[in-house]
């Protein structure tokens, strides 16, 4: 049994209409996932002898040669000094932040970060204040109020691109900003750019040509690759800090040989395989015309990337409009409020290298019918 103001939460949850709940899989067609690439569909063929388990800890008895050899490729293909691989997009955000950042430290980020950067922030003895999205003004305002303290590092932390707007971080200008200053280091996580941006799907960062100007970047596996597990990419010296101080690397057991094998087969892809990059980034640039042709360009987020978000303010309306995508067989979910402030409530559409435009087209002129209708 709860405790009573456990309770009480979880009525109030349901009685404002926002109870989450776990959904199996369907056969709608898929304007959902994170699975840009369908990277997930494809199969990959195991020896019968590949181990189920890594068996514990990277420390103890976990590591194997796969891992090394494995960040040695990543780090080859970001053109990163190193990288050590995590059990996932939150560990890594959460123990990248909550052991870099010390007691005396300042962490300035964007107020639209994912939500396991704001619990590394929350586990870190750092001071934290966020910045306007993507305002580089108020950033410059901030770190002159509060970023020149004496023994004291700074943290600027973004996203590159996005997960609930899809538009991209002014990566060049937040590069500059930081090499002005001694103390300041630029944190980016990437989890939405890879297998996106990029010729290669290499990440914003990269692309911009801006790899040795981050601190730390963080790439995901779970989106455009697949599969399971991410990477911290920097420097040596931050990833020997970070096998020797960081929680959430040490205390884990390691991921499964054959969620390596996994990886493996991703970056396989990404270098060797360039249709599912080349189609998807052709369908977004399609899909941002058709936008404009169905009259929702004030509806629609400005975005170069795979997530697409079309405002419909009011947990109720969009709810409504996401049941009718999926009543005729499009599987559109709706982003309700309080997981976005309320009055941006929205669906979001994420494209695929699979999606065709005709399912686009027909999306769209589905939202714009229902918003007439009004």
């Amino acid at each position: 049994m709860l405790p009573d103001k456990l309770i009480r939460k979880l009525g109030m949850r349901h009685f404002s209409g926002n109870m989450r709940r776990l959904k199996s899989h369907n056969n709608l067609i898929d304007f959902a996932s994170n699975d840009y690439l369908g990277f997930s569909k494809i199969p990959i063929v195991q020896e019968s002898t590949l181990p189920h388990g890594a068996t514990g800890s990277r420390l103890l008895s976990g590591h194997s040669k796969a891992f090394d050899t494995l960040e040695k490729r990543v780090a080859r293909f970001h053109k990163s000094e190193n990288a050590l691989i995590f059990n996932s997009g939150y560990d890594a955000n959460l123990g990248l932040i909550s052991s870099v950042a010390q007691r005396g430290d300042l962490i300035l980020y964007d107020e639209l970060v994912h939500a396991s950067i704001r619990d590394g922030i929350q586990l870190s003895m750092a001071r934290s204040l966020k910045f306007r999205h993507n305002d580089i003004d108020h950033l410059k305002i901030l770190l002159d109020k509060f970023g020149k303290g004496e023994q004291q590092e700074v943290y600027v932390i973004t996203e590159s691109v996005f997960s609930m707007d899809g538009d991209q971080a002014p990566l060049v200008e937040l590069t500059q900003l930081t090499a002005r200053m001694n103390n300041a280091y630029l944190i980016v996580d990437e989890a939405h750019a890879l297998g996106v941006v990029g010729h290669n799907g290499e990440g914003l960062v990269q692309y911009l040509g801006l790899e040795n100007q981050v601190f730390a970047r963080v790439v995901t596996y779970g989106k455009a690759l697949g599969c399971h597990g991410a990477s911290i990419l920097g420097s040596n010296d931050l990833v020997q800090y970070l096998i020797n101080f960081c929680r959430p690397f040490i205390y884990t057991t390691a991921l499964a040989p054959h969620a390596l094998r996994a990886i493996n087969a991703g970056y396989e892809h990404l270098e060797n395989q360039h249709d599912h990059i080349n189609k998807l980034q052709i369908l977004i640039q399609v899909f941002n015309k058709l936008v404009v042709q169905n009259g929702l360009r004030l509806r629609f987020r400005e975005s170069e990337t795979a997530i697409q978000v079309c405002i419909i303010p009011g947990n109720k309306n969009v709810r409504k409009m996401a049941g009718q995508l999926q009543h005729k067989g499009y599987d559109v979910r709706a982003i309700l409020s309080p997981t976005v402030p309320e009055g941006q409530e929205r669906l979001r559409l994420c494209l695929h290298s699979y999606n065709t435009i005709d399912d686009c087209e027909f999306v769209l002129q589905t939202i714009a019918k229902s918003l007439k209708k009004k």
